[in-house]
């Protein structure tokens, strides 16, 4: 099967391009862990971070936001002795102050679609090289994002997770995934 290139041949990054990147995610769940790995992602590689999200998974109470919004800065400490995750001091306590700044939103969801007007923004870039690390759709989430209290939101944060969430199809025009999330 055709795919964007940037996935390579790694089988966790392989069946992560063809299985969830670009697809539409309305669950707040999906959304949420999404905001929250993609922050994890700020300045490495997102190989790094799905190789890791099992444990994160683990550690973060399965990004149950209620609970994240409880972490102490006891279980912070505890989770910068963990292997198994970017251990990150910074980037740990931003998701216990997104996951505050989660449950304070009305309606998390509808918030952060409505920076695509509810739909997904169809692109048609030939080449990986044509696909933008930031746009203005993910500039102004970024600022909401940041004066709803959110932190590590920047704009290529979030137009990473646009892209993860299918808010965005920058999937290239060769790539099969292309044409089977824009079908009829």
């Amino acid at each position: 099967m055709p795919r964007c290139t940037w996935c390579g041949t790694d089988p966790l990054y392989v069946d992560y391009h063809d299985r969830e990147w670009g697809v539409p995610a309305r669950d707040p769940q999906v959304l949420f862990e999404f905001l929250l790995l993609e922050a994890f992602q700020a300045g490495l590689s997102w190989i790094t971070v799905l190789r890791k999200r099992e444990r994160y998974r683990q550690v973060l109470f399965g990004f149950d936001a209620e609970r994240l919004a409880r972490l102490s800065d006891e279980e912070i400490e505890t989770l910068m002795r963990d292997p198994g995750i970017i251990r990150n001091r910074l980037k740990l306590k931003a998701a216990r102050q997104n996951a505050q700044a989660w449950l304070r939103l009305d309606d998390p969801v509808g918030f952060l679609w409505s920076f695509v007007d509810g739909a997904p923004k169809i692109n048609r870039f030939e080449r990986i090289d044509q696909v933008p690390a930031v746009s203005p759709e993910a500039e102004a989430m970024s600022r909401a994002l940041k004066k709803a209290g959110f932190s590590f939101v920047g704009p290529t944060i979030c137009y990473a997770f646009m892209q993860a969430t299918g808010m965005v199809m920058d999937h290239t025009i060769d790539c099969d995934r292309h044409a089977q999330l824009n079908a009829p």
